[in-house]
């Protein structure tokens, strides 16, 4: 599984053991940054991972913000990108067994590391359950 994971300043330090924890686990990761706590734009951010997640070149995709909203309000403006902000298990677990949520965003000062990664490990590990909800995915990208 290809992952590509991308914060703002608010997410940063919470991003870094994300990247360490999804490597220990074996995943490939791609960082687009930020690269420190000066102040930066969740916007850049946030397009670069749901590009790369829409146009298929990673499997799924991770944004740390602030609250993860702003990051997933971005995330979900690009077509086939399905982003939901998790700061909670059954969150996490739903978006994927209902939703096929191909980003997950968190909110680095709503959340502590243990729960963050607690969230990143089930929203990997869960998979869609398909069917009736595999229609109602198809009517999100119609125009």
């Amino acid at each position: 599984m290809k992952v590509i994971i991308g914060s703002d300043h608010a997410g940063y330090q919470m991003k870094e053991k994300v990247i360490a924890h999804l490597r220990q686990r074996g995943v490939e990761v791609e960082d687009v940054g930020t690269h420190g706590e000066e102040s930066v734009d969740y916007t850049d951010f946030g397009k670069k991972v749901a590009s790369k997640v829409s146009d298929a070149s990673f499997d799924r995709g991770i944004l740390i913000c602030g609250t993860g909203l702003g990051m997933s309000m971005v995330a979900n403006r690009f077509r086939g990108v399905r982003a939901a902000r998790a700061n909670d298990l059954f969150s996490a677990i739903m978006s994927r067994r209902h939703n096929d949520s191909n980003i997950l965003a968190m909110g680095g000062r709503l959340i502590g590391d243990t729960l963050a990664l607690q969230l990143v490990d089930t929203w990997l590990d869960t998979p869609f359950e398909g069917g009736r909800h595999q229609r109602r995915l198809e009517k999100m990208d119609t125009e």
